[in-house]
């Protein structure tokens, strides 16, 4: 099964998605082009794993469990539209900002303790966001490039977090379908 550990977002930042997902589908007017990622399904990705047996899932979780019992809870300001891909868009995303750098220590925890237990380390730079869509085609990826420049400044607003989940992805032709298996809190504010 495929697995990923991740940040749920709140209701109040994934309805702002929403809304600015439609504001840059109209700009974009390209309904093919692009593929939405569902405001419901969109979540920060702390560490993705790929294909997990099912036997190891209890270990990903006891893992995780421990990194956050070390963290404290944090706020996210979550704000500014970019993309991967240089000058043709791959995929536009929203960044987050982390004052206090609790979600880079966190990351590099769970990076670390599961490079521990052998799981292959990540060698990019963790990177803090949230996936708005994925780009099909070079048209579209440019155009989007552009647009996503006038949307640099842009903010969403500021959520709490004060957990994180591993949770487990299947595919399927109406897209991923995911599965909580643990979710684990952080430790509360000082």
């Amino acid at each position: 099964m495929r697995c990923f550990i991740a940040i749920d977002i709140d209701d109040n930042i994934r309805a702002a998605l929403s809304d600015l997902q439609q504001q840059l589908s109209r700009n974009a007017d390209m309904k093919t082009a692009v593929k939405w990622v569902r405001p419901e399904m969109i979540h920060m990705t702390v560490k993705f794993l790929g294909e997990v047996e099912d036997k190891k899932i209890p270990e990903v979780c006891d893992i995780v469990k421990k990194a956050a019992a070390k963290h404290k809870q944090f706020e996210l300001d979550i704000k500014s539209v970019g993309h991967f891909g240089g000058r043709i868009a791959r995929v536009l995303w929203v960044g987050s900002r982390d004052l206090s750098n609790t979600l880079i220590e966190l990351q590099k925890d769970i990076e670390k303790q599961l490079a521990s237990a052998g799981w292959p380390e990540e060698k990019r730079e963790f990177s803090g966001h949230l996936t708005l869509c994925r780009v099909k085609d070079s048209k579209a990826g440019a155009k989007l490039a552009r647009i996503s420049r006038e949307y640099k400044d842009y903010t969403l607003g500021t959520m709490s977090v004060d957990s994180v989940s591993v949770y487990q992805s299947q595919l399927t032709p109406a897209g991923p379908v995911y599965t909580v298996s643990g979710n684990y809190k952080l430790q509360g504010q000082s």
